[in-house]
């Protein structure tokens, strides 16, 4: 193992966020968990991307950094660059940004960010982990796992088309080996699973798990935007989450790579075991919830 570091973890109450903190911890390094809800706990800090008033107290000590880019926000560059010049000048000496399997460096969104590390960025060390749409998106409250619940249906626009669906804990194994490996692992890692799968495998494995029938329903793009519009999400978000979709059904997302085992050293797992296990850990249930915005 590494000497102990400092490692700042933002988002760190989010899906992969909680899990590398945890992560950390158990390897004995010292976390410094930031959110906008820094909440009570050892190591826990006040941090707001668009607040450059908690950044240098969330900085303090940090030798490197976990970075996930504010939600929703279509130009993180313009807010994560300015920080990424603090954290260097504050001793931060590598740090490992949450992209997406969607979106290369140059491209929208995160990928200008993935760009500023690349083109001579700050840091001498830094990785880009992008993964692929996550297994968790069918549990918990996002709109998948509410299709399931409510309906016994998965509605979108990917058609026949598959995608390596990933367990945030794989992604999170792969970050903390980013994070604390004497030399950084990548720079670019696309994270995926160890199959890809169309939504209609998706809905059979959920039905064989649950032992209630869940099938897909394919949509055109169009319909999905309005359907996502009708439930309260912002058109232009809507209509991205739909062009995503749109992309699957081309065969975007149809790829398996070995970043997880290559990195970690364990195999990646699957769909089937990811769902039992959240299957046996919480019952299958039929209430209603309010639902989430598909993680990538």
């Amino acid at each position: 193992m590494t000497e102990p570091l400092t490692v700042l973890v933002t988002g760190a109450t989010g899906t992969t966020g909680s899990r590398v903190a945890a992560r950390l911890s158990g390897l004995g390094h010292t976390v410094r968990a930031a959110s906008r809800r820094a909440g009570a706990g050892p190591g826990r800090v006040g941090f707001d991307w668009y607040d450059p008033g908690t950044h240098a107290e969330a900085l303090r000590g940090a030798d490197r950094v976990y970075l996930v880019p504010p939600v929703a926000e279509p130009e993180p560059a313009a807010v994560m660059g300015p920080f990424l010049e603090r954290a260097r000048a504050a001793g931060v000496t590598r740090v490992v940004l949450l992209g997406s399997s969607a979106i290369e460096a140059g491209g929208p969104g995160v990928g200008r960010v993935h760009q500023l590390l690349a083109d001579d960025g700050p840091f001498d060390q830094w990785a880009v982990l992008r993964p692929s749409w996550f297994m968790q998106n069918f549990t918990g409250d996002h709109l998948h796992a509410t299709g399931i619940r409510d309906e016994g249906v998965l509605t979108t626009a990917t058609g026949d088309g598959r995608v390596g669906f990933v367990d945030a804990d794989d992604i999170a194994a792969v970050a903390a080996r980013a994070l604390t490996d004497p030399v950084a692992p990548g720079p670019d890692l696309v994270v995926t699973g160890p199959e890809a799968l169309t939504y209609a495998e998706v809905a059979a494995v959920v039905t064989r798990v649950t032992g209630r029938a869940v099938r897909h329903r394919a949509v055109s793009p169009d319909a999905l935007a309005a359907r996502l519009t009708g439930l309260g999400m912002p058109a232009a978000f809507a209509r991205l989450l739909a062009a995503l979709d749109d992309g699957i059904s081309g065969g975007a997302q149809d790829r398996v790579t070995d970043t997880v085992e290559r990195v970690t050293g364990a195999a990646p797992r699957s769909f089937a075991e990811m769902y039992a296990e959240h299957h046996a850990s919480s019952p299958y249930a039929s209430s209603r919830s309010t639902a989430t915005a598909p993680s990538r």
